[in-house]
């Protein structure tokens, strides 16, 4: 993976960690300090005027140094307070090139405490809109259990879905309905998820995606998880026009596949007769060994 939006923890150290690590190896990546100020450990917990200060001074250092941007990052609604989710708002109003990040709708639990904590809103990603969190660049996570209402809105202020079925399978959360988001118009890319995932690797992530469709009835051929993890996932971030493919004037991130990075794969594709055949035995079968090599801005890495 050469682009990632990628959650932090509290501390405002491990933003500045993994954008001093980014910037030395010369990535485009999206990072924040995580925002949680209730309902949660008192070890993890900043409060609404720190986490205003600590993410605008981040803002300020890091966002748009060199191919590093910055995300505000609630960690989900459930774990900031209204006068948080409120600062939050104000950076984004203040900020407006910067991302927003956080969970949506990932388990039906927690959507019965969200209308619990937020009976004025009318949907979990309501409470998001109502402080000023949903518009273009706001990046959510899961995104599961959603309905048309809350497909429309988030289609129309330009908000994104991550596609994470890894972890919605091995944590049982539900079935990510891609064919009604990609039918509402909202921009969906594929997402490892390094928290409650099974993997980092996208050829396995692919893989795991294909299977969520399959259980709801639907098709996901090989060329259109190729662009979820790529083009696809560079829209969801509104950074289509640097990467995602290989026209002219883009940046030159991107990895080569070894269809013989294993015995497996190898006798698979030789008896493949097109590319997309090849490259859904790679999305099926591959792993870590089927990338020969990865280049960062035109460099091999």
């Amino acid at each position: 993976t050469t682009t990632a939006l990628v959650f932090g923890t509290v501390h405002a150290h491990s933003a500045d960690a993994i954008f001093e690590a980014a910037a030395a190896k010369r990535m485009r990546l999206i990072a924040g300090k995580v925002l949680m100020d209730s309902n949660c450990p008192a070890e993890l917990r900043d409060d609404p005027e720190s986490a205003y200060a600590d993410s605008k001074a981040l803002i300020e250092r890091w966002h748009g140094q060199g191919r590093l941007g910055y995300a505000i990052t609630p960690r989900f609604a459930l774990t900031s307070s209204e006068a948080q989710l409120a600062a939050a708002g104000r950076l984004a109003a203040e900020y407006p090139g910067v991302w927003v990040h956080t969970h949506l709708a990932e388990n039906h639990q927690e959507i019965e405490e969200i209308a619990q904590l937020f009976p004025d809103s009318r949907s979990y990603l309501d409470v998001y809109d109502r402080f000023g969190l949903l518009r273009e660049r706001s990046v959510f996570a899961h995104c599961l259990h959603m309905d048309e209402t809350d497909r429309a809105l988030m289609a129309g202020k330009g908000g994104a879905a991550a596609f994470c079925p890894t972890s919605n399978l091995f944590l049982g959360s539900g079935l990510f309905r891609l064919p009604a988001m990609r039918a509402a118009g909202i921009r969906c890319g594929l997402g490892t998820d390094v928290g409650g995932g099974t993997s980092l690797s996208l050829l396995r992530t692919a893989s795991e995606a294909y299977k969520v469709l399959h259980l709801q009835e639907h098709a996901l051929p090989a060329m259109q998880a190729l662009y979820l993890a790529t083009l696809g996932a560079a829209e969801a971030l509104y950074l289509d026009s640097e990467i995602g493919n290989f026209a002219a004037g883009k940046e030159a991130d991107f990895v080569v596949l070894d269809f013989a990075g294993s015995t497996l794969t190898a006798r698979r594709t030789a008896a493949a007769t097109t590319i997309e055949e090849k490259l859904f035995a790679l999305m099926t079968l591959g792993d870590d060994r089927n990338i020969a090599a990865t280049y960062v801005l035109g460099r091999r890495a």
